[in-house]
């Protein structure tokens, strides 16, 4: 007689200090693009989840913004007690590292991860490792510190180790149905995903500080049969900042419109008009009212 299936079904928190491919990590494991990467640290702000159904188990992935206590400011504390609150709900924790450097700052959010919670240890970019000796004893040293249920070192760019990293988590879901449906793959809507888009674009294509200082907000998103109809706000804070997103005869913008547009398309699985627009807002990252608006609470 066929023995029946076991299903499990449970929340993964995917933490990790800033830019330490926790996105690239959790977009690897589900198997498409859901959450938004850059170079530049703390490009996640909202917590997004990213789900994977297979035959025995729904992984419900929650990417979480870097934390970090490196910058002050209303929008950061916001951002770091999303972090806190991810912790105390989910069945387990991924806490990402970047393998080449364990710093005091990975330490630190090893720290917030609620002692009851199961936690794999994922070192990050181990393709990039000369010294793989100091990896061992940087683990046999945390190990003293915290239990962790599994160490898997992953390259999530290459997607190494990445199939044993969810047999590993698997064993530690509950027994329970699944929370979405087979076909989902993150709980959030058009709207929110389109605004995270054309943000991945204003980081990759402007400089250093500047996106750290915009915002995007859906004006309109309307549909015309198969056609999204997307309007959108560019918040910045400062005037002189307006020129510089824009470029050039527009240039800058249109590439930010043109780029976001095309992954809009693929993700969507339609044709996309999107069209955007640059508003100054000053102190708007100090602005409760603002900040709710914008889902960071």
């Amino acid at each position: 007689m066929t023995e029946p299936v076991v299903l499990r079904c449970g929340q993964i928190a995917v933490v990790g200090k800033p830019n330490v491919g926790k996105s690239t990590l959790l977009n690897r494991l589900v198997g498409e693009k859901v959450s938004i990467t850059s170079r530049k640290a703390q490009t996640t702000r909202l917590p997004l989840r990213g789900i994977l159904t297979t035959a025995t188990a729904q992984f419900v992935f929650v990417d979480t913004p870097g934390f970090q206590t490196k910058h002050g400011g209303e929008m950061n504390k916001r951002l770091n007690g999303s972090v806190r609150r991810t912790l105390e709900e989910v069945d387990v924790v991924l806490w990402v590292w970047d393998a080449t450097r364990l710093s005091a700052a990975d330490r630190a959010v090893l720290e917030l991860i609620p002692a009851k919670t199961p936690v794999i240890a994922v070192p990050n970019k181990v393709d990039l490792l000369k010294d793989r000796a100091a990896l061992a004893a940087a683990v046999m040293e945390l190990s003293a510190v915290r239990e962790f249920a599994a160490v898997v070192p992953v390259a999530a760019s290459k997607g190494t180790q990445t199939d044993a990293l969810l047999a590993e988590i698997e064993k530690l879901l509950p027994v329970g149905e699944p929370m979405f449906d087979a076909d989902d793959l993150t709980d959030k809507p058009e709207r929110f995903l389109a605004a995270e888009i054309i943000r991945e674009k204003i980081f990759r294509l402007t400089g250093d500080e500047l996106p750290y200082r915009a915002a995007v907000m859906i004006d309109k998103f309307e549909h015309e049969g198969n056609l999204r109809r997307i309007f959108a706000a560019i918040l910045v804070d400062k005037s002189s900042q307006r020129p510089i997103l824009i470029g050039a005869g527009g240039e800058v913008l249109k590439r930010i419109g043109t780029e976001a547009r095309l992954d809009m398309q693929k993700l969507f699985g339609g044709p996309v008009y999107l069209e955007l627009f640059v508003k100054i807002k000053s102190g708007w990252s100090e602005n409760a009212a603002v900040l709710r608006d914008l889902g960071i609470t």
